[in-house]
This record gives C-alpha cells, sequence and structure tokens, in this order.
C-alpha cells in the first residue's frame, strides 16, 4: 500500500434486499455517531420551500459524511476519515455498538490523507495539507499513529518530530526534515512496516526504512538508485523495485533478487523499449512480478514477469481503457485482477473462477446498475467492507459476511440526497476532427427527454493524467438540478485510454485538447441534445482556462464563460505558483505546457478582445496553484476590451473555496451568471452571506 496519493440511507433496505440476505441496519447510526463526536451539523433544513424558479444548493457544498472507511484485521474495529471545513479528521468506532473509541485531528489546512490498519489495534497516517478544495492534497511527509482505543496518538516521523533534549539518551525516533510515505503494512507483522524516506529537497534520493510504528524507531533496509522513488515490495516485505525519475523526467525501473543484490535497471524511458514498466505486485510464491505497462499506441496492459528468466506475458488488456483500479487477494499484496473505468466501473479478473472473481461476481450481481468495490476485509476474510455507488448516488458503505451472506447497512456518504431525484449520467463517445475516439459523460435534467436543452460544457482540471468518470459529480449534479444538460469530455491529454492518448495533449493548451472540446460541443448540438442558442462553458483550474479560451476562440459557439480558480496568463505560470518550484517541476513546464513566449499567444488574457459573450471569473487570495494574479489580469484584460465581466474573490481561500458561505455565494453567484444567459433556476437564498471583509 502507498500513502500517496463516495448516498441515500433512504434506500439501503432496499439494497440490502437485493443481496437477498437478512438485512441488519443497525449499523446505519454510524453518522450520527460521526457528527455528535466532532460537534457536526446536520443535513440542512429548510423551513419553507423555495420560490419558484429557485432551489436549495446547500446539500451541493456539505462535505460528503466520511472520505474513506476501513475495517480492522479483527473485524472489531471501523477507522473513518471525516472531511471537514478545511481539514479532515480520522475517527475510530468500535464495531458492536458503534462507541466512539479514538479520535485524531491537527487542525486547519491538516488532513488525514490516508491511512492504514498496521495491527489489529493501531492505525497509521499520512498527512496531507490543501488550501483549497481543488486542491492535490500535497503530502507533508509525516507519519502519525493512533491506537484503537484512542491512545498512543503520535508523531512517528516527519518535520513535526521534537527533539527529547540533548540531556537524554533514550531518542528512539529521528529529528530530521524528511518525507516519509508507507509502502508495505507487512501484514502479520503487529510493529513494524516498510516506508520510504526522503530528506525535505527537490528531487531528493530515497532509502526504505522498517518503522517501528510505536516507538517511531527507524532501520534503514535499502538505499535507491533514482530519485523521486517509490519502492515496491514482495510479500515477505522484501524491497524488489524502485521507481522514480530525475530533474528531466524520465523515469526509470530498477530490481533486485533479494535484500543483499545489487540494483539493476530493468525499463526506462530512455531505453528505447516501448511503454514503461510500472510495478503492481507479486505472485504468492514471489517467483512472478506484475506490472502495469504501457504502450506506444493504445490502453496499458497487466503483464506477469517472470523474475528469473525476465519473461513477460501479457494477463489483462483492454482494447480502450487502462486498468484503473488494482484488486488484491485479501491481507497480500498478489494481484487478482483490476476496474476499468471507460462508462460505468467494471471487473477484470486473471482466473474468472478465483475466489475474489466470485465474490465480486455475487456482489455485482446482487446490486445492478451500480458499481462495487471491496474497501477492506477482515484478516480472516470473513467480513468485508463493501462500497456500491453509481451516478446517482455518491455511495453507501455495507458490511458483508462472506460466510453467512448477511449484509448490513453501515453508513451513507450522503443521506440528504434522494438518488430518485438525482440527474442520470450517460457515458458517450465521439470523435475529433482528426479522427481521435474521444470519451465523456452527458448528465441529464431529472425527467428530461434529452432533447434541445440548455448546456453547460464543462472540461476538468489538471489537465493532464487526469479523467471525468462515471459517478456523482457535484457540479454536474448542481448545475443538472439547474435545468441544464451538462457535457465533459475527456480530451486529451486526459488518463484512461492509454499513455499515446496524454502524449498527444503535450504542448496543446490552446491547441487541439481545445478542439476537443469544441467538437464535443458541436457533437451534442448536432445531436440534437443542446440548444445551439443555448450553450455556455464553465470549468475550474485548467477547465478554467479551457472555458476562457473556448470563448475566445469559438465566439459565437458559447453564450457564456466562467472560470473558476484558473489560469488565464500561461507565461506567468513559469514565473507565479507552486509547480515551477522544483526542477522537475520547471522541467513538466516547459515539456507539456511550453516555454513562455510559445504560450503567449494561446493565454486568454492576450485574447480578451475575441471574447464576444459575459464572463464570470472567480479565484482565491491564497491560491498557490493559480494565483487570484491570473484572474485579476483575465478581469482587468476583458473590461479595458469592453466585454462584461463579474468576479468574486476571496483573500483567505485558496485553489477552491473551502468555507460553507464562500461556497454558496459562489454557486449561487454562478447559477445567477448562467441564468442570464440560458434561463436556468437560481439559487434559493443562503441563509447566512459572507461578509465584505473577508472578500477582496
Amino acid at each position: 500500500m502507498q500513502l500517496w496519493s463516495r448516498s441515500a440511507g433512504r434506500d439501503a433496505a432496499a439494497r440490502v434486499a437485493r443481496i437477498g440476505a437478512r438485512a441488519a441496519h443497525s449499523g446505519s447510526r454510524l453518522w450520527p455517531a460521526l457528527a455528535a463526536a466532532l460537534a457536526l451539523s446536520a443535513a440542512p433544513a429548510y423551513a419553507q420551500a423555495p420560490a419558484a424558479g429557485t432551489f436549495d444548493i446547500e446539500g451541493f457544498v456539505k462535505p460528503d459524511t466520511i472520505g474513506d472507511i476501513k475495517l480492522s484485521p479483527t473485524g472489531e474495529f471501523y477507522a473513518a476519515s471525516v472531511p471537514l471545513e478545511n481539514e479532515t479528521a480520522l475517527v475510530i468506532f468500535s464495531r458492536d455498538g458503534l462507541k466512539r473509541t479514538g479520535t485524531f485531528r491537527l487542525g486547519k489546512h491538516n488532513h488525514v490523507d490516508d491511512f492504514q490498519w498496521v495491527s489489529p489495534t493501531r492505525v497509521l497516517m499520512g498527512m496531507a495539507q490543501k488550501l483549497g478544495s481543488r486542491d492535490e492534497p500535497i503530502p507533508t511527509g509525516e507519519i502519525y499513529a493512533i491506537n484503537a482505543n484512542g491512545s498512543g496518538a503520535d508523531v512517528l516521523v516527519g518535520y513535526r518530530v521534537a527533539s527529547r533534549g540533548a540531556g537524554t539518551r533514550i531518542q528512539p525516533k529521528k529529528v530530521e526534515d524528511v518525507a516519509a510515505f508507507l509502502v508495505d503494512e507487512l501484514p502479520g507483522e503487529e510493529r513494524s512496516v516498510v516506508i520510504s524516506v526522503q530528506p525535505f529537497t527537490a528531487d531528493a534520493y530515497s532509502r526504505a526504512e522498517r518503522l517501528d510504528v510505536f516507538t517511531g524507531q527507524r532501520n534503514l533496509i535499502a538505499l535507491s538508485p533514482v530519485r523521486n522513488t517509490r519502492f515496491a515490495t514482495d510479500n515477505a516485505g522484501v524491497v524488489r523495485f524502485a521507481y522514480g525519475f530525475g530533474s528531466d523526467r524520465l523515469r526509470k525501473l530498477f530490481y533486485r533478487a533479494n535484500a543483499d543484490a545489487p540494483w539493476k535497471q530493468i525499463a526506462g524511458d530512455d531505453d528505447g523499449v516501448e511503454g514503461m514498466d510500472l510495478p503492481i505486485g507479486f505472485s504468492a510464491d514471489d517467483k512472478t512480478a506484475y506490472f502495469r505497462t504501457e504502450h506506444a499506441k493504445g490502453p496499458d496492459a497487466i503483464v506477469a514477469y517472470d523474475v528469473a528468466s525476465g519473461k513477460r506475458s501479457e494477463l489483462l488488456r483492454d482494447p480502450v481503457a487502462d486498468p484503473d483500479r488494482i484488486i488484491y487477494r485479501n491481507d497480500s499484496r498478489v494481484p487478482v485482477g483490476a476496474f476499468f473505468a471507460n462508462g460505468k466501473p467494471r471487473t477484470v479478473f486473471f482466473d474468472k473462477n478465483s475466489p475474489e472473481a466470485r465474490q465480486y461476481k455475487s456482489l455485482e450481481a446482487a446490486f445492478p446498475g451500480d458499481a462495487v468495490r471491496i474497501t477492506s476485509s477482515s484478516a480472516d476474510g470473513e467480513l468485508s467492507l463493501v462500497e456500491v455507488w453509481n451516478d446517482r448516488n455518491p455511495g453507501d458503505i455495507f458490511l458483508f459476511d462472506n460466510k453467512n451472506k448477511n449484509a448490513a447497512h453501515v453508513i451513507s456518504r450522503r443521506t440528504w440526497f434522494d438518488p430518485a431525484n438525482m440527474a442520470t449520467v450517460k457515458p458517450v463517445e465521439l470523435r475529433a476532427r482528426d479522427g481521435l475516439a474521444l470519451h465523456g459523460y452527458l448528465t441529464l435534467p431529472k425527467g428530461s427527454e434529452g432533447k434541445s436543452l440548455p448546456m453547460v460544457v464543462m472540461p476538468h482540471g489538471g489537465p493532464y493524467n487526469i479523467q471525468d468518470r462515471w459517478q456523482f459529480d457535484d457540479d454536474a449534479q448542481l448545475l443538472a438540478a439547474a435545468g441544464y444538460a451538462v457535457l465533459q469530455v475527456n480530451f486529451r491529454g486526459s488518463s484512461g485510454y492509454g499513455d499515446d492518448f496524454v502524449e498527444a495533449g503535450r504542448r496543446q493548451w490552446g491547441g487541439t485538447m481545445q478542439d476537443d472540446v469544441t467538437d464535443a460541443t458541436r457533437w451534442a448540438i448536432a445531436q440534437g441534445i443542446a440548444d445551439a442558442g443555448r450553450v455556455c462553458i464553465y470549468g475550474a483550474s485548467y477547465g478554467g482556462y479551457a472555458a476562457l479560451m473556448g470563448a475566445a476562440r469559438e465566439p459565437s459557439l458559447y453564450k457564456c464563460a466562467a472560470g473558476y480558480v484558473g489560469v488565464y496568463d500561461l507565461p506567468l505560470m513559469h514565473t507565479r505558483g507552486d509547480t515551477q518550484d522544483t526542477r522537475s517541476g520547471a522541467t513538466y513546464l516547459r515539456e507539456w505546457i511550453g516555454a513562455p513566449e510559445a504560450v503567449d499567444k494561446v493565454s486568454p488574457t492576450r485574447l480578451a478582445a475575441q471574447i464576444k459573450v459575459p464572463v464570470f471569473l472567480a479565484a482565491g487570495g491564497e491560491d498557490q496553484r493559480a494565483p487570484q494574479l491570473h484572474s485579476e489580469r483575465m478581469e482587468k484584460a476583458l473590461r479595458e476590451a469592453g466585454v462584461p465581466v463579474e468576479s468574486l474573490y476571496y483573500k483567505t481561500e485558496g485553489h477552491g473555496f473551502y468555507e460553507p458561505a464562500h461556497k454558496c455565494e459562489f454557486y449561487s453567484r454562478l447559477l445567477a451568471f448562467l441564468s442570464k444567459s440560458l434561463g436556468g433556476k437560481t439559487a434559493a437564498p443562503a441563509p447566512a452571506a459572507a461578509t465584505a471583509a473577508e472578500k477582496k
């Protein structure tokens, strides 16, 4: 496992009944227990129905009830990460009686990024920080731990480890500025795990160490032959692979036969061989390693690699999609199958008659039309936590008794949404102007026939190695509730469709990536889905760039454009923001976006005179990924060009707004802005508005 880095309780009974098993719903009390433990507010309640032409949006800005939830090895406890306004806590509950036994939180901007049971009673946590809701969590490299009963909470590795002072010789923890990440929880061992450790310097070399999860004592077990390393272990916990890259961003994969053997490079971006190998696990006897292997053309494959002979054999490869998530044998590092995410997520197994394949087949039959994933299991395999979700439901969690075939509803991600009233999401496929196959999703308002609708085109952020998926998407559902069709397209550069699809987006900001968004928009109009006179474009981060660039390049196609925490002055990316802080980040900017002089001509700030429709901009003063200066320059250029522009800035927000009042105002302003051009519903008045002092 690595520390790098979804509901309506009202239909839970129906879900359980479909299993054909006895329904036990005591677990559904977990949300009230969580709320009490963290002093959280209940779902919004409204004294009266919204006025005609408006709808309540507060449910769309509330965070999920949980982020992740995992069962302890003995099945005695649940551990759950709980998203709050601008932090993420960890809460531990006894499975019997749902009694809170432990809580861990570090405060504002501190997030439990991932966690793992490393013994029947000890949880290890990796921390991250993010200044905005749209930020990718940036791991701090700290590892904390807590006992199931709430005792023993401690930082084991990281910059907050404090010395016990010069007067004591008892100093089990190393006081040093390093970043550490879990590599292997070593199932069966209760005191030790394998971690990777690297100093707080850019593009550093790493070392693998054995960590005592109680004392924090660390012992070196391997040094890396490459920078920015990810290690991979076999089933005995021996570090066998090291994968990484330097400031040139050329990836390399090294292998060693045992703990004492020297490293040998077996793959690399610079070796002239088609595709890179990414290790994902070993067979039970450790004689076969498994790779996710890239190809020069088409999607990635899962490959078996005989470590003795070096012989490779392909096990799984979809004609369209990459493997999305690997499925492992319970309590092991043995991969047995994978999820594929083009359209509704589906599972494929190496051995269709394996226990895991049979278990998934049974669960998928019990929840037709839904996606199903086993998130964790007890060590003996008798109990499994199962997440069930679809396009209208952010997710329900069930405890499944594999022996007696009983299911108990544990918790729903969002009890305040009724899936029956949400919008449906349909996978779509179309061709770009150059013939490239594009995949995306069309969200249609509840009760709509899908014809001649006002539409919002919503390009995703990133833009690289990110993809839109078949799931409950907050923004899409919000816009659908306002009466709009929502079109999301995985333009070239998106992940999920092979390395060559990603590569096709290299240095194509404002180029063929933008053409793909345009072609998808015109496809929806040609299909009769969208009313050609009522189409707007809206996005966040890179999506904000694509929205303003779309309005500049296609002034007659869109009736308005909205950008949220977007980047609009591309040369500015080379001098402001957090990407260019490292040599590898600077290399990324040059190789994937382009040199400053090359991207000037595809910067919306330079093309404001070409925009002929109203624009709405929103940004945060603490945004390090897309500094507010981008939006300020865009607004200034638009005003000078005589383009109608509205703006919303919060000096205390980052790459996406956290504060509920700020989020409510943003979405209220966005809906009001879109309604002027498209005629959709607007937001009902919020209970409270942000004060002027909080704004710019």
